[in-house]
């Protein structure tokens, strides 16, 4: 939570990662963690998630850290890496504006082990995400 990276951040660490989609109606609070930190990084799953981190560029020197969240069948949030505007997303995300954005690599979290009832049910999940993101990063 946001609320959990300014902790951090007021205990001294300077790389966070924020691992929610930008919270776009948070903007505000993104930014001055952005500001204060070395290194705020965030995951963007949605063209207008990066038009406003566009928007919202950093002092020099500094730019938008960002982590494309894919779905590798959670559900919760981000890009199923098998839908063509994942690709098309990380593209933008890496070319657009490159003076205030940065593609740092792709996220993916497998939420859906929490409903398993054995390690071989979570071993299958982590193998199958592995799988979707090794896929969508050599296509």
């Amino acid at each position: 939570t946001l609320a959990e990276a300014r902790f951090f951040a007021a205990g001294g660490f300077q790389d966070i990662l924020y691992a929610y989609p930008l919270p776009v109606g948070r903007m505000q609070d993104c930014l001055s963690l952005a500001q204060q930190l070395q290194n705020f990084q965030v995951l963007l799953d949605t063209p207008e998630g990066l038009a406003v981190l566009c928007r919202h560029p950093l002092p020099a020197g500094k730019r938008w850290h960002v982590w494309l969240k894919l779905d590798c069948g959670n559900g919760r949030a981000g890009v199923r890496p098998t839908d063509p505007k994942a690709m098309s997303l990380a593209l933008a995300i890496a070319q657009e504006a490159p003076q205030e954005v940065a593609l740092v690599g792709v996220y993916a979290h497998c939420g859906n082990t929490y409903g398993c009832q054995d390690v071989p049910a979570v071993e299958g999940i982590a193998r199958a995400t592995t799988m979707a993101v090794i896929d969508f990063v050599t296509e």
